[in-house]
């Protein structure tokens, strides 16, 4: 009835409610915005690989594929990691992390679903394959609840293959824990698989990052909420107290829109984004479709549309195959290798992809430049996986790195050996830290701030 009293026609409430672009941040800011933002933000990532990775642990049957087998500072670099030798200034190796909570503890089979839903959250998962599923809230989304309040959106959730969060998906767990995002203990995140989808939520309907049709775009969102909040104004005079309840109600979301649109505008003239056009398919080469989704998060960082990103490279439990690179194997099949060297050899071949696809980020990162430094500087990305060998489902010893300095708070180029079963919720603890997030306490099995970095 609010609606149809103001006369508005829907078409013009939904060009009202349409995203918001931005561009780049610079040094020259409002001074209001200035004081938010006297120092670059540090951004968050959270990359996940599925199915473990070979030679990351002792009882792996291929020693140091992953593990480097010196400790320190300019450790030597495994074949596995070699990839990342273009940025081994920025990558910091973490030897002895566990998610402990991700072992059957009396619950049996179902280490893949407990794998991906402990991962950010380090909370062992109640298991269920129906409604009744319950976790917490996961590491990103407590980042993502301080950090969106200066951007437009507050987390951006991706993934390179689909899955419904329906069902059942491994042994009695129910699809919803193969995500890694939770924004609280009933409320898994869906990841978006789409590119196209995923530019249209940072970009609106345009069909390109072209500066012109943005600008053109804003000054017609302006307009349309303009418009939309002196009609309801109007209305309110003419309304009783319930009406006038649910109308504050609706004004509230109004308001936040203007508040997205009042911040794309203040970034509007804050320089040069690279053009990239509206993807029309999701690339038929996983590499490509793996780089296209980088890129896309990449650029939401450059325009400071979100500070906290996830990708999920594959989901555990995967049966994804990789021609591209000769192994047009099932990923999980493989994975249970047996010790057999032939399957051994292509699991190698997909961690080395897929390592080549990280370092492809952060070289991306560190080409980006963000104030006195780069994107990389003002970053720091966690990668790894929630298993550590494949083929008895161990999750200690997991594989896990680091890419970025956090704003010039952490060091890297070094190998760190850590305890048996040090919780990688420390890790992730330091990682909330860096970023400026209030110190959080009883974070799953956390003990504390990770020693040494």
């Amino acid at each position: 009835m609010i609606i149809t009293k103001t006369h508005l026609p829907r078409r013009t409430i939904l060009k009202g409610l349409s995203a918001a672009m931005a561009l780049p941040i610079l040094d020259s800011m409002t001074p209001a915005l200035s004081a938010v933002r006297a120092a670059r933000p540090v951004r968050l990532g959270y990359l996940y690989t599925a199915n473990g990775i070979v030679g990351c642990c002792d009882k792996s049957p291929v020693k140091n594929a992953w593990t480097p087998t010196t400790v320190g500072e300019k450790f030597s670099m495994s074949p596995s990691l070699k990839p990342f030798e273009p940025v081994r200034d920025y990558l910091n190796v973490y030897s002895g992390l566990a998610q402990v909570q991700g072992r059957a503890l009396g619950d049996g089979p179902g280490d893949h679903a407990r794998a991906q839903a402990t991962f950010l959250t380090g909370v062992h998962p109640f298991k269920t394959g129906g409604q009744d599923f319950k976790l917490a809230i996961s590491a990103d989304q407590i980042a993502a609840r301080e950090l969106g309040k200066y951007t437009q959106l507050s987390s951006l959730e991706l993934c390179l293959e689909p899955k419904e969060l329906a069902g059942n998906c491994d042994s009695g767990y129910t699809c919803a824990y193969m995500t890694m995002s939770w924004a609280g203990e009933r409320s898994p995140l869906p990841a978006e698989t789409v590119p196209r989808f995923v530019f249209e939520r940072l970009f609106g309907d345009s069909t390109s990052t072209d500066p012109a049709a943005r600008a053109e775009r804003l000054r017609n969102q302006k307009s349309v909420i303009d418009y939309v909040k002196a009609s309801l104004s109007r209305l309110q005079r003419d309304l009783g107290k319930s009406d006038n309840a649910k109308l504050d109600e609706y004004l509230s979301s109004v308001r936040d829109i203007e508040r997205r649109v009042a911040l794309a505008e203040t970034q509007s003239d804050m320089g040069d984004l690279p053009i990239l056009e509206r993807p029309s398919s999701i690339p038929g080469d996983y590499r490509d479709y793996a780089k296209l989704m980088i890129d896309l998060m990449v650029v939401a960082w450059q325009t400071d549309m979100t500070r906290v990103s996830s990708l999920m490279l594959n989901r555990d439990f995967s049966n994804h195959s990789y021609p591209e690179i000769g192994v047009p194997d099932a990923h999980h099949s493989i994975s249970h290798h047996q010790n057999d060297p032939e399957r051994l050899l292509k699991l190698q071949k997909i961690d080395e992809m897929h390592s080549s696809l990280v370092s492809y980020m952060a070289q991306r990162l560190r080409a980006t430049p963000d104030g006195d430094g780069t994107l990389l500087d003002n970053s720091v990305t966690l990668y790894g996986s929630g298993i550590s060998e494949s083929n008895i489902h161990t999750h200690d010893d997991l594989p896990i790195i680091t890419l970025g300095k956090a704003g010039g708070r952490l060091k890297g180029n070094r190998h760190m050996v850590y305890p048996f079963e040090t919780p990688l919720n420390n890790l992730l603890l330091s990682m909330l830290d860096y970023a400026g997030i209030p110190e959080i306490t009883g974070f799953g099995d956390s003990t504390g701030l990770l020693a040494g970095l």
